[in-house]
């Protein structure tokens, strides 16, 4: 079993309005250091699975299919034995 721990961005070439607004509020609590903020999502997956490949090979469909939209954003996981 494995436990694929996938990370969704928007591309960097895309608004990030949910971003902006965590800026405008850090900024507004006093962090003046941050410059930016890009938010994204965090997803954990379960794939009971005993070959690394094809469980790598599972999550990388799911994230294409299903979480994460191809056109606007990116994704990356990281892998590990569960």
């Amino acid at each position: 079993m494995f436990l694929a721990k996938i990370y969704v961005t928007l591309k960097s070439t895309v608004n990030d309005p949910q971003g902006r607004t965590v800026l405008g509020g850090l900024k507004s609590l006093g962090f003046s250091t941050v410059s930016d903020v890009r938010a994204g999502k965090y997803i954990q997956i379960k794939v009971a699975e005993s070959d690394r490949k094809r469980a790598e090979a599972q999550v990388e469909e799911m994230c294409d299919k299903l979480l994460a939209n191809p056109v606007i954003e990116e994704y990356r996981f990281e892998l590990e034995e569960a």
